[in-house]
């Protein structure tokens, strides 16, 4: 008996093959739409290929320029995971998250970020970085990249070292410590939505099953 292998693979496994990759069309001409502190919108006419593979045309692609984000899935001992439920606007709704934010300090990384937004939100820190997932959250719509990073050996910050006033929608923040596996079953009955959260709940769980071992050392620019 034959077996039809998808198109495009070999013996070799899909992971010597399935990876993305930077790449970039040419542009013919580009337009700000909008800019504020820390987005932009921006028109591109991208020369793309044609009809059937014949010739090129261009085509306007309309994209939001973002900084980038990162998130920390804080893990402690009991392998408990930090959720903090916070009021986002944009969807009208109040989001059970990770620790997170935007990559907006002056030559920070996604690793700084990570701690810092630990520290800020949650007043913790952590002994042991690593990788867990980065991705694009709507890469036909916005090049921002989110990483997140699992945080373990936590010990609380005293308040006294923490240069930071929280306000507006993080002056609501609520706190849960939240088994890992129960994290999982939430994500995946569509009580949790915001898609670091979800992502990094996933990654953990899979990561959890192997000891953590073989996880990324987190690497800054």
């Amino acid at each position: 008996m034959s077996h039809t292998r998808p198109a495009g693979t070999d013996n070799t496994g899909a992971d010597a093959k399935i990876a993305d990759a930077p790449a970039s069309w040419p542009v013919e001409r580009s337009e700000d739409r909008f800019r504020s502190r820390l987005v932009g919108m921006r028109t591109d006419w991208v020369r793309m290929p044609g009809p059937g593979g014949r010739g090129t045309s261009l085509a306007a692609r309309d994209y939001m320029e973002h900084p980038g984000a990162a998130a920390a899935l804080a893990l402690d001992d009991a392998g408990r995971v930090l959720l903090q439920r916070q009021y986002r606007h944009a969807t009208r709704h109040t989001l059970w998250e990770l620790p997170a934010g935007i990559i907006d300090g002056e030559g920070e990384g996604p690793l700084a970020t990570a701690r810092r937004e630990l520290v800020e939100e949650a007043g913790l820190r952590a002994d042991t970085w690593h990788e867990l997932a980065d991705f694009f959250p709507s890469p036909g719509f916005s090049n921002e990249r989110i990483h997140v990073f699992l945080a373990r050996g936590l010990s609380e910050v005293p308040a006294e070292e923490i240069d930071f006033e929280r306000q507006h929608e993080e002056a609501d923040l609520v706190a849960e410590w939240v088994p890992l596996d129960e994290a999982v079953g939430l994500a995946l009955a569509g009580r949790l939505h915001n898609g670091a959260t979800v992502i990094g709940v996933l990654a953990a769980h899979a990561a959890s099953r192997e000891g953590f071992t073989g996880l990324r050392e987190p690497a800054e620019p």
